[in-house]
């Protein structure tokens, strides 16, 4: 989840809007029209990068459809699901908002959200499935019913500094072809030794490197990650042959007490005992990336969400892919979606701003911004050759799709909440020091299957 995600929404500006405080200055109305007596609908959305891309298509949606405006409002991530949940309450929810795989199972559950099917049966050409890449329709399906089109999607990479790199003797085609398991981490381990650097100048796989004394740590570790590990772990868990649950999505049995996955977190809590990464307790208040811009750590995992923070300095960093595990190399994939309302006034409208934004046309316009990789495939390679424009080598985060099985969907299910906590309190104490992967991940494999009893 992108509390797994909050780096895609986190840190940018705030777009200036009036907040719904309470229910009686509600921010949506969902029986809006102008004097002219167009209907107004209004659409959510976190992101303020997308902002500009997202008004295009609205524009463009307009001036197609005179008869419908579309008013969209930006909130930071937390703030955005806090007012969501109070507008729902309240009965007023925007007509049309930005969904998060973790989140609406709760909306369907508390029938918040409406199944466009019907919508796509009555017009069966209306969407083009064929053209999103595969998977991403399949995350917003319920039995047979349909919660969102595909908007957009993710993977996981690498990035690295490149000074550092070359001073460890690392170059590109190096940090492409890492190797990982839990025993001794393989190269990819012996590349964050290499990476890793002491006040004197030596580096971690010198014999006389101190790691009570580090300059530059070589990894800096994703810990808090939900029950999903979107951004570190499951990727490694998966790829030493790790799996989530009996089925995803909306899985009833999960497997969070596996071997598999408790000796990839012992491995990475192993990276801190050895001084090439921070000790959790440690941790700068600061994100992952934010460390590494700084120069105190020298290589981390990041979503392709956050590559365009390296625009301004892309010549620094080389992006490369994830190690291969045991079971090959893995990365999750995830997707965001658009929903209406249940309780919308507009449901007509609704659908046809909904299938507009999943649209080629839509998708185009906000791909040739590079800012997101979208659903359809043509607008993602338009998104590509955005980055590469700047500089920025994206290609990685489209590699996996190459590869048998090369990605995997983070587990979708009902409690996501719930799991989220449980599993992230028992790896967490894990990196502190306090409990064994195995017990502690047993303890919370049980709290979590309890969920579903």
């Amino acid at each position: 989840m992108r509390s797994n995600k909050v780096l895609r929404g986190a840190g940018m500006a705030t777009v200036a809007i009036v907040l719904a405080a309470t229910a009686g200055c509600s921010a949506n109305s969902n029986d809006t029209a102008d004097g002219g007596g167009a209907t107004t609908l209004n659409y959510w959305l976190w992101d303020d990068a997308q902002l500009p891309a997202y008004q295009q298509c609205a524009d463009d949606f307009t001036a197609a459809n005179p008869s419908t405006k579309v008013k969209i409002s930006q909130y930071g991530w937390g703030e955005y699901w806090t007012n969501l949940a109070t507008q729902i309450a309240a009965g007023s929810a925007p007509d049309v908002w930005v969904d998060q795989a973790s989140y609406y199972p709760q909306f369907v559950a508390d029938k918040q959200i409406e199944d466009l099917q019907p919508y796509i049966d009555k017009d069966p050409s209306s969407v083009d499935f064929d053209s999103y890449v595969p998977g991403l329709a399949d995350i917003w399906v319920v039995d047979s019913a349909r919660y969102g089109l595909p908007k957009d999607w993710d993977t996981i990479g690498l990035v690295v500094n490149k000074k550092a790199a070359a001073e460890a003797g690392l170059d590109a085609a190096a940090l492409a072809d890492l190797t990982w398991n839990p025993d001794d981490g393989g190269t990819f381990q012996q590349a964050i030794a290499k990476l890793t650097v002491d006040k004197a100048g030596h580096h971690g796989d010198d014999p006389a490197f101190d790691k009570g004394n580090v300059a530059v740590y070589g990894f800096l570790p994703e810990w808090a990650d939900g029950s999903q590990g979107q951004n570190l772990w499951g990727n490694l868990a998966q790829s030493n042959g790790f799996t989530y649950s009996d089925k995803n999505p909306f899985g009833t049995s999960f497997n969070y007490d596996s071997p598999k996955l408790a000796e990839t977190i012992d491995w990475m809590a192993s990276l801190a005992d050895k001084g090439y990464a921070p000790a959790f307790d440690q941790q700068s208040t600061l994100s992952r990336l934010e460390v590494l811009q700084a120069g105190t750590g020298a290589m981390t995992s990041m979503g392709s969400f956050n590559q365009l923070m390296f625009k301004d300095t892309a010549s620094d960093y080389v992006f490369a892919p994830l190690p291969t595990g045991p079971e090959g190399r893995k990365s999750a994939i995830n997707g965001l979606s658009d929903a209406m309302y249940a309780g919308g006034k507009h449901k007509d409208q609704a659908w046809s701003w909904i299938k507009y934004l999943a649209s080629s046309d839509c998708q185009s316009v906000v791909g040739k911004t590079g800012v997101i990789f979208p659903a359809n495939s043509d607008a993602s390679k338009d998104s590509v050759a955005a980055r590469a424009a700047l500089g920025l080598d994206a290609s990685v985060f489209l590699s996996y799709s190459q590869e048998k099985d090369g990605t995997f969907l983070i587990p979708i299910s009902d409690h996501g909440s719930e799991m989220s906590q449980i599993v992230q309190d028992a790896i967490q104490s894990v990196a502190l020091g306090s409990n064994d992967a195995q017990s502690a991940l047993s303890d919370a494999n049980a709290k979590v299957n309890a969920l579903f009893k």
